[in-house]
């Protein structure tokens, strides 16, 4: 039950005043649906309303005037504004309105009538101008035009100022709450109190209090990290108390690893002890595995794997896509099968007698491991003893079809897979509430991509040489960043780029790109991975880890406007197999200081972890790495990025309160439950991961 301290904040936004059926979809839009979204939703500039003389204003500025209306100057055609005329003692400054104003300016600012007006000036010729004055009010009013004003979010309908009288009354509603954070921690980094926060929070002053790390700010966004960690927290402790199917490490996985053709690395043989270790712990396993693409993520899972069907348990190991999901099978099948082992594929193609063959083998135990897409847990897959799921880019998932995979069996230990490389300080906010495994050495016999940067006028250049490696045998991505021109960004189109390529290089050349049907793309994904395209010219859709192993070229166009994560995820596309790889990333010159060291950086290294940490710092805000879609978490006062040191911090803290009040019983643990509720991030509640 919510307590009752928060009912005020968890009130629908029409319960504030002027936000009636018109305005209410307006305000969730830019908020959300109660009024706590209003009261978190913080201004984003500031307008410093400078007073001055009209002979010393700055073009472009907004400034506070006192002046006397000398002239109305009415329109003599619809297209024209009205004007009036206005004179300080020093200069003359022409207010203007477009469209719908009239006579009615006449009648509230008559001539010789004195007026305080604010807003921005714009110099047309020699005239001064204030085009719709954001303040014009009688002299005696003067106080209501503030010096500093917050502009908050707004949207068609609802303009800034209206916004922030909502966000100033949600404010007006926000009750004083008990305090949840630790008092020494509280004392050390200086945080005042979590409404005095709020306070300063919708009443900046000056532009660093609207920096994330102004102390009011750091305050309330460590709220919301501890809230998150706390959920993450209890929802690991949950997991880890449900007893599951103990599985030890068996002969059979050391008999398959000994057959492969290269020895494990360090890392996966680290990342191996670490699985077993949940797996023989009688507690639930909830790991994430990740590393870059080809880091040898598979094969772990696979010996995993192995060790499940010696305990006499099934495994399934379900991938996005179907080519994803063979491709896993071509790499884990005939080692298992060498073994004794039988694997099955299960994708949505499976019709008929196929796949009742298939579906009798799950169900009555024939078949050790399946693997396969969403066909995986459909209502008349059975599994007969079910003791460990591997999910591939477990975030292309949703909450509830990772569930119904889970409950396919009892207790299913889970090991998820990702091939982006998360920093290090995000860790805990995506994956707080699994353990987590890295693998960061790339397996023997990977060559290494040689990255080249070209000006764009340098194109044909490359086209050349794309031919003649196309003769030799090659095949090669192209990479474009939109699929279409638009009027709105210069981007070369990759429908555009297709054309070009055929002329020179003819029918050999593929697309694909986000607006296809997922069936369209598979199909020409699998030419490609089969060899029957040559050269595959694509948007950014190109699937992670879809293993091309004689692509062996990457050509990515306007690379300056790629993230730097972003521009290594497409890299790792090639030098798959053991030939010399390249990578030619295009730009239009000349670049920013920030476009050039980002890709100094992948000239220089081709390590995942790092150059992810190295595109933390450079962004330093928005959405690093693409995280959005890695299952990164939707903060409203948080930034990750800016606030990554505290997020170590929330962790450690929710850690000790749970340790000591798992029950959260005590004063602080009552004010703890009262900050879960306030963010609604509860155990139950999170986006799972299995």
């Amino acid at each position: 039950m919510r307590p009752e301290i928060l009912f005020p904040l968890f009130a629908p936004v029409s319960t504030l005043k002027g936000v009636g059926p018109k305005v209410e979809p307006l305000v969730e839009r830019v908020a959300g649906p109660l009024v706590r979204d209003v009261l978190f939703l913080g201004p984003s500039s500031l307008i410093h309303r400078t007073p001055t003389t009209v002979d010393s204003v700055i073009d472009g500025q907004v400034h506070t005037l006192n002046v006397e209306v000398e002239l109305h100057t009415k329109p003599m055609r619809m297209d024209q504004p009205w004007k009036i005329r206005t004179f300080d003692g020093t200069a003359f400054l022409t207010l203007i309105w477009f469209k719908g104003h009239g006579e009615h300016l006449m009648r509230q600012h008559p001539v010789g009538a004195r007026r305080v007006v604010s807003g921005k000036i714009e110099r047309w010729g020699n005239e001064i101008q204030m085009a719709h004055p954001d303040y014009i009010l009688p002299v005696e009013r003067a106080a209501e035009i503030p010096e500093t004003e917050a502009v908050y979010p707004a949207t068609t309908g609802l303009p800034a100022r209206t916004v922030r009288k909502l966000a100033l009354e949600a404010l007006s509603r926000a009750p004083e709450l008990p305090e949840w954070q630790d008092g020494a921690w509280k004392a050390r980094e200086g945080f005042i109190g979590w409404r005095a926060a709020l306070e300063r929070f919708h009443n900046p002053q000056t532009d660093a209090d609207l920096s994330p790390l102004a102390p009011h700010r750091r305050r309330l966004a460590y709220d919301e990290l501890l809230a998150h960690q706390l959920a993450l927290a209890q929802r690991k402790a949950a997991r880890r108390a449900q007893p599951a199917p103990v599985i030890p490490a068996g002969s059979l996985a050391d008999r398959i690893e000994a057959a492969l053709p290269w020895k494990l690395t360090g890392a996966q043989i680290r990342a191996l002890s670490e699985v077993r270790g949940d797996l023989q712990s009688g507690e639930r396993m909830s790991r994430l595995l990740h590393g870059d693409v080809g880091a040898g993520k598979t094969i772990v899972a696979m010996l995993a794997m192995a060790d499940a069907a010696e305990a006499k348990l099934q495994s399934v190991l379900m991938a996005p896509t179907e080519i994803l999901a063979r491709q896993h099978f071509e790499t884990i099948a005939a080692p298992l099968e060498a073994q004794g082992l039988r694997v099955v594929l299960l994708t949505g193609r499976d019709k008929g007698g196929v796949r009742t063959e298939k579906l009798m083998a799950l169900m009555d135990g024939a078949a050790d491991v399946a693997v396969g897409t969403h066909a995986l847990f459909q209502d008349d897959v059975r599994y007969r003893a079910l003791g460990l799921t591997v999910i591939d880019e477990q975030h292309r998932f949703g909450v509830s079809e990772r569930k119904r995979l889970q409950d396919k069996g009892e207790s299913v230990h889970l090991l998820a897979m990702s091939a982006t490389p998360i920093p290090r300080t995000l860790e805990l906010t995506v994956f707080g509430d699994l353990d987590v495994s890295r693998i960061d050495e790339k397996p023997p016999g990977r060559t290494p991509v040689a990255t080249r940067v070209v000006p764009s006028p340098r194109m044909g250049e490359i086209i050349t040489r794309l031919q003649e490696a196309v003769r030799g045998g090659a095949q090669a991505f192209w990479i474009c960043p939109m699929v279409s021109e638009s009027e709105f960004a210069d981007l070369a189109a990759a429908e555009h780029r297709v054309v070009e390529l055929r002329k020179v290089m003819g029918a050999s050349v593929g697309l694909v790109h986000g607006q296809m049907a997922p069936a369209e793309k598979d199909a020409v994904m699998a030419d490609f991975a089969e060899g029957r395209l040559p050269v595959l010219v694509a948007t950014t859709v190109v699937e992670v880890g879809v293993n091309v192993p004689n692509a062996t070229i990457m050509v990515i166009e306007q690379a300056e406007r790629f993230g730097l994560a972003q521009l290594h995820q497409l890299r790792v596309r090639v030098g798959r197999g053991r030939r010399e790889s390249a990578c030619v990333l295009l730009y239009d010159p000349p670049l920013s200081d920030t476009a050039q060291q980002r890709l100094d950086i992948l000239r220089r290294t081709d390590d995942g972890f790092l150059i992810a940490e190295k595109d933390l710092e450079l962004r330093g805000g928005g959405d690093p790495l693409g995280l959005k879609q890695s299952g990164f978490p939707a903060y409203r006062l948080a930034d990750p990025v800016a606030h990554r040191a505290m997020i170590a911090a929330a962790a450690d803290d929710a850690r000790l309160i749970l340790n000591r009040d798992p029950g959260l019983t005590s004063e602080r643990g009552q004010a703890v439950r009262v900050l879960q509720e306030l963010f609604d991030w509860r155990a139950g509640g999170l986006t799972d991961a299995g």
